[in-house]
């Protein structure tokens, strides 16, 4: 078991550190202009974004559930139908949301306390890369269904490219072009496009003979497409929950002062870094849950969930050492700023616990996904935003400035854990194929 989890776990965590990666490059380039409101920018368009394009994220999430389910159950029609739907689904939404550029901006901005100078470089980041969302929801859709089909490889090398294009690009546009906040929007929106065309020539390469499953009558299948909306609707809300913390960390951070604003822009970088190296435990469960599920093996099943608890764990401590052993180095690579550091460094305790914390939320998200068990995930998400995170927060800040947003975010990421794994038993382990 250990093996088969290997096999897609490293693949993923390859793939997902170079997602940081970029986040570390941008905010390093952006954080060492003249500006400070420049890495602020980069953050609250990032949060916008991320709040646009993580509401889809059940295009991969959802999509890696249901095709690995079809996969152990042998069914390739299903395969290929799935895979034409999500990219009708994800180039529908893609194009709706370019449509809607523009109030969704305003209301941004509207919704977020920031300096004028912070507000004026986010509009001109957003501009450009809004053009990346057909292109960015189709490589959700592409990405799900190749981990679906057990194949970690395509997705390593997409995301990869992707990413290293982008970081070469971003450098191009900052350090040889002289731009800012925008060369790193142009350097995302040349690089995720030339990403989907590395993914469909990939698809054809390995999964061409499975055109021949595809059928146009089926392919707004009433049943089907209920099945699939219904898993990724408690998906959905589970995504919003999450990217409305972020957002909500962010936009009080920036109400905080610009300041409060790059520091936390900096640890959040690291929560990341934290995150993606887990979730490679996390989408391998995805895919050997969804897989064991479908080919009714009940053993293998609690194996894989016992099995990828363990690697996350040993993940989760091991970030945290790093973070405490390096702290203050690390936080140089992102910024030459001294208060900057300064005040990342007084708040550095809650991003050196931060892996351990949430190594168990982010396997056992992978686990729901994979079984389809999409409703605790739902469920478990909107206690932890809205009767913890919320609470915590307008009670500790009051006391604790700064330091109350962190505490409500790892209480967030500690109760998202304890209460998915209330439902571990009866949901997937005692559950009999």
């Amino acid at each position: 078991m250990n093996r088969t989890i290997l096999k897609l776990a490293i693949p993923n965590i390859i793939s997902n550190l170079s997602v940081p990666l970029l986040g570390v490059v941008d905010t390093a380039l952006v954080g060492h202009l003249d500006e400070v409101y420049y890495l602020g920018a980069l953050a609250v368009g990032g949060m916008i974004f991320n709040f646009l394009f993580w509401g889809f994220g059940f295009l991969r999430m959802g999509t890696t559930g249901i095709t690995a389910q079809e996969y152990g159950a042998r069914n390739r029609q299903s395969m290929m139908m799935t895979m034409a739907r999500v990219q009708l689904i994800a180039w529908s939404f893609g194009l709706a949301i370019i449509l809607m550029q523009t109030p969704l901006i305003r209301f941004s901005l509207w919704i977020i306390e920031s300096s004028e100078e912070v507000a004026h470089f986010t509009q001109v980041y957003y501009d450009i890369r809004i053009y990346t969302a057909p292109a960015m929801l189709a490589l959700y859709g592409l990405q799900g269904w190749f981990l679906g089909m057990q194949n970690a490889k395509y997705p390593m090398i997409i995301t990869i490219v992707h990413n290293l294009l982008n970081i070469v690009l971003n450098i191009f546009f900052i350090q040889v072009m002289d731009m800012h906040v925008d060369g790193v929007a142009w350097g995302t929106l040349i690089s995720t496009w030339l990403a989907l065309g590395l993914g469909v020539w990939l698809f054809f390469r390995k999964y061409k003979r499975y055109t021949g499953h595809y059928k146009q009558s089926e392919l707004v299948n009433r049943d089907e497409l209920k099945r699939y909306f219904s898993v990724n609707r408690d998906i959905f809300i589970r995504t919003l929950c999450l990217i409305f913390t972020f957002s909500f960390f962010t936009a009080k951070s920036a109400a905080q002062g610009d300041l409060v604003l790059a520091a936390n822009t900096i640890l959040l970088q690291l929560w990341m870094v934290a995150s993606y190296g887990i979730d490679g435990f996390a989408y391998a469960a995805e895919s050997l849950i969804g897989r064991f599920k479908g080919g009714n093996n009940s053993e293998k099943l609690r194996k894989a969930v016992y099995y990828n608890l363990g690697w996350g764990l040993f993940l989760g401590v091991t970030g945290s050492l790093i973070y405490l052993l390096f702290d203050e180095a690390i936080l140089f690579l992102f910024t030459d700023k001294t208060d900057v550091i300064a005040l990342a460094m007084s708040v550095m305790i809650w991003t050196i616990l931060a892996p351990l914390v949430s190594s168990f939320c982010y396997i056992l998200d992978g686990v729901f996904i994979g079984a389809t068990e999409t409703a605790p995930m739902r469920n478990t998400m909107l206690i932890a935003t809205f009767a913890i995170f919320l609470p915590a927060y307008y009670a500790g800040n009051s006391l604790f400035g700064v330091h109350g947003l962190w505490v409500a975010m790892v209480l967030f990421m500690v109760t998202r854990g304890a209460a998915l794994g209330f439902y571990l038993p009866g949901r997937i382990l005692d559950i009999e194929n």
